[in-house]
């Protein structure tokens, strides 16, 4: 998998590498049942700690992205277009607080609140 980071960029690498494989997804050239390639590799190509790269697929798993089928792998998993946007949004919003220099403790109430709203 042909992925890059920036070292100069203020997103972490955990987090550079968990946008681009969403992002490889979203546009197709990741597609379902895909194998992503091990933890260990991906960190060797990468250069970086395999806990950083471990990092990101889990979150890549916990937001439905990817699932981890034990000692087989990590495989691109199929996301329904509603949570594919509805995880566009939140990343936006993380982003976006994070800026604006937020805690993520008055972020999250931020959007218990909205909710309340609607």
């Amino acid at each position: 998998m042909d992925l890059s980071l920036d070292a100069a960029s203020p997103t972490p690498p955990f987090e550079q590498v968990r946008a681009q494989i969403i992002a490889r997804i979203d546009d197709g050239s990741l597609v379902v049942g895909t194998r992503l390639p091990p933890v260990r590799a991906l960190a060797t190509q990468l250069d970086l700690a395999a806990n950083t790269v471990a990092r990101a697929y889990k979150e890549l798993e916990e937001a439905g992205y990817v699932e981890t089928r034990g000692r087989a792998g990590t495989f691109v998993k199929g996301v329904d277009a509603a949570s594919a946007r509805a995880a566009g949004a939140a990343r936006v919003y993380v982003d976006t607080v994070r800026r604006l220099g937020v805690s993520t403790e008055d972020a999250v109430e931020l959007v218990r609140a909205a909710l309340r709203d609607r």
